[in-house]
């Protein structure tokens, strides 16, 4: 895979990640600058998870995303259908029940979470809005969907400096750190590729979702957007 569009092998983008699982969690840290810490706190209040709750952790990589439901006494799934993640998240975390999916064809029953969530995974998903609706169907009636993506600065002299950043410093510092620096090549281009805040919040009310709202993080590096299933 050279170039990043919409259009996903999810083959291509499973081998992907198995590639850079060894050094995935360091390597984010490093080419965001430690805002990745802050962004997964954001997450974390988002979901608010609550004891004895059931939580679907989707695109959970290595499982570290999942560590604070669990701290919070949730009842937490990770999901990821790279098998190379989940076997370095089985070295790390070998208490959590790291589970083997693919998001549009999700291996839960009806009506089983309480809430679900996805970071920095969706615009990986061959297609997005049947993953959406894949969210939609385990989530009980009354549950919640946090998304958390990279997106669009919304200050536009801002988002030209950061696209430089994407397509100029990134892959220098990715070869430095990362075991696989081409994957964050695609990475950087499928981030350029993908919806802004209006049009994800769109996809999620086509899904069924309501009650639908976002709020930009850093800017609009990344948004983080709602949703709640009906009851």
């Amino acid at each position: 895979m050279t170039r990043a569009t919409l259009d996903k092998q999810p083959h291509e983008v499973a081998s992907m990640f198995d590639d850079v699982a060894a050094n995935y969690d360091l390597t984010n840290d490093v080419l965001s600058l430690g805002q990745d810490r802050r962004w997964r706190r954001e997450v974390a209040r988002a979901v608010d998870a609550r004891p004895a709750q059931r939580v679907l952790d989707l695109a959970a990589g290595t499982g570290t995303s999942s560590l604070p439901f669990t701290r919070a006494g949730a009842y937490v799934v990770p999901c990821d259908f790279s098998l190379g993640m989940l076997r370095e998240g089985k070295r790390r975390h070998p208490w959590l029940p790291l589970t083997a999916g693919d998001a549009t064809r999700l291996p839960f029953a009806d009506d089983v979470f309480d809430a679900v969530t996805i970071s920095f995974g969706l615009r990986n998903v061959q297609d997005t809005d049947r993953a959406l609706r894949e969210l939609y169907r385990v989530t009980k009636p009354g549950g919640r969907v946090v998304i958390c993506e990279f997106s669009h600065p919304t200050w536009a002299p801002f988002r030209t400096v950061y696209e430089e950043y994407l397509m100029r410093a990134l892959p220098p510092v990715a070869r430095a750190v990362s075991s696989n620096p081409d994957a964050y090549v695609y990475l950087a281009e499928s981030i350029q590729s993908w919806p802004d805040q209006p049009e994800l919040a769109a996809r999620l009310k086509g899904a069924g979702w309501a009650k639908v709202a976002w709020r930009n993080l850093s800017g609009g590096i990344v948004a983080l957007h709602r949703g709640t299933k009906p009851r």
